[in-house]
């Protein structure tokens, strides 16, 4: 069995999935990089996963697709032996008016978050289950948990990772598994391109948006021995807003 602790990071070619592969490769951990469709920024990730230290592997797999994700988990945990951390952190927006929403728009966001999150995590905790042992840390919302209009999909699906992630934590913690969510605010990346951050920072008390190497290091921190008697928590990174 390798010594490596492993970690599998979903939408981990950009933003804070990014972020995060680099945060936990600094740590030791071997990282497995999953995207979706941008092999070139998955492998600009393992580049700097490198550089910060430590070794991984870009993943293709899109976490709606059961057959192709259990595949691919599969021969992770084939190769690997084990999985020691995983962090959920694929999703997408698609924002609208509800009125005007199309069920496209509807169930693309919903099942990349909530759909992605059942048949990753699935697969990956019957291994953590045998070895006892592992953190499964969760990209939310601030949305979540204080909606924004036009975010109807969005709020509905990080509030349900929410949801999800308080009652796992219940069922994996005599197995010394720990589960818990990050609730990110306005953070910069890719995503966000494109909205009035400046009009937005109005009503962050920090008067900022966040980068997503702040968000990282508290994921690495739940992932940590140093949270390990954290489990089922929800952790706000939005400069104050609630």
């Amino acid at each position: 069995m390798s010594e490596k602790k492993v970690a599998i990071i979903t939408g981990a070619s950009r933003g804070i999935g990014r972020a995060t592969a680099v945060e936990l490769a600094k740590t030791g951990y071997f990282i497995v990089i999953n995207y979706n469709s941008n092999e070139e920024a998955a492998k600009e990730t393992l580049k700097l996963v490198r550089e910060a230290g430590s070794d991984g592997e870009i993943a293709q797999f899109d976490v709606v697709n059961a057959e192709q994700t259990s595949k691919k988990i599969k021969d992770i945990i084939g190769r690997h032996k084990k999985i020691d951390v995983l962090v959920n952190n694929a999703g997408i927006t698609a924002d609208g008016l509800f009125m005007m929403m199309g069920d496209e728009e509807w169930n693309s966001v919903i099942d990349t978050t909530l759909k992605g999150f059942f048949n990753v995590t699935k697969l990956v905790l019957r291994e953590m289950v045998k070895a006892r042992n592992g953190a499964i840390v969760c990209v939310s919302s601030a949305s979540g948990i204080m909606p924004n209009r036009g975010q109807a999909n969005y709020a509905a699906a990080k509030a349900g990772i929410i949801g999800a992630v308080r009652s796992l934590s219940k069922e994996v913690a005599r197995f010394g598994i720990r589960v818990n969510a990050v609730a990110p605010g306005l953070i910069e990346t890719e995503m966000t391109a494109g909205t009035p951050v400046a009009a937005m920072t109005k009503m962050i008390p920090m008067e900022r948006a966040g980068k997503p190497e702040e968000v990282a290091s508290v994921i690495r921190f739940l992932c940590s021995p140093e949270a390990s008697y954290m489990t089922g928590q929800v952790v706000g990174i939005n400069g104050g807003l609630f």
